[in-house]
């Protein structure tokens, strides 16, 4: 069975939506040396399974080219669009856009000391201006990540980052144990119920295994089946009630009084 085949398989589908007002999800990434960037086209894959339109973008290096040399670190995919902070230009795309115009976020990276490297946090540290005006309010995410050891953060890369996501009011989508290769103990893999993982050796020479990319789908499919539920169920709702509050509307109206004993 193709692995495409198994990601479609491997849980139950919700309703699609019309193809004329298709689910779509963003699949950004940041990848040094070339495993999570192998991941990503497996998600991809799952996305595609479930019947919705993706993107696949990448988040900008900040390191200089002196220092990738000197790391060993492979050329960027110029084929994929690259994050930029500023106007968008040619293969580039807004940060904005691409956290934005989609219904749901698969964001995968490498570990740096069991959390997020710099190149991730760069991007959610310029999100300021959507937290202001609620720009990423309900929209679900889900991580899938990388690490040189068995014992080197796979889940503290997760659990370290949600703290971006949360102040945004996103929805967390892990995939739990939905995926039936998860419990496999007949060889080393990465992922948990986190979300899809790899092992990239402490030399970076090991490359994601069938098993791991064949999870990294899975997780690809079950995250959209999750998003175009909620899609579909918000477009069910009347405007007001599918819409996130309004900060400046809160702000605005008169706050009631406080009971007697919350005046002492």
């Amino acid at each position: 069975m193709s692995r495409t085949a198994s990601a479609a398989k491997s849980g139950p589908m919700t309703a699609q939506p019309a193809s004329t007002n298709k689910t779509r999800i963003n699949v950004i990434y940041y990848s040094m040396y070339g495993h999570i960037a192998k991941m990503a086209k497996s998600v991809v894959k799952g996305v595609e399974a479930a019947g919705a339109e993706v993107r696949l973008i990448q988040i900008p290096e900040t390191l200089s080219q002196e220092v990738l040399t000197k790391m060993h670190a492979p050329e960027k995919d110029k084929s994929v669009p690259t994050i930029t902070f500023g106007a968008a230009g040619e293969n580039t795309i807004t940060a904005e856009d691409a956290l934005t115009n989609c219904d749901g976020i698969l964001l995968g990276f490498p570990t740096r000391f069991g959390g997020m490297p710099a190149q991730v946090k760069a991007l959610w540290d310029s999100t300021g201006g959507l937290w202001m005006k609620g720009g990423l309010v309900g929209k679900p995410i889900s991580v899938f990540f990388s690490t040189g050891t068995q014992g080197g953060g796979q889940e503290t890369t997760t659990l370290t980052s949600l703290t971006d996501f949360i102040h945004h009011g996103m929805i967390i989508v892990p995939i739990g144990y939905t995926c039936p290769l998860q419990s496999n103990m007949g060889e080393i893999h990465g992922g948990s119920a986190y979300g899809a993982g790899t092992y990239a050796g402490a030399d970076g020479a090991r490359q994601p295994t069938e098993l791991e990319l064949q999870v990294a789908e899975h997780q690809g499919t079950y995250f959209t089946q999750v998003a175009t539920a909620l899609k579909i169920g918000r477009a069910a709702l009347p405007p007001k009630e599918a819409n996130p509050p309004d900060p400046k509307q809160d702000a605005g109206q008169t706050k009631p009084d406080r009971p007697p004993s919350a005046k002492k």
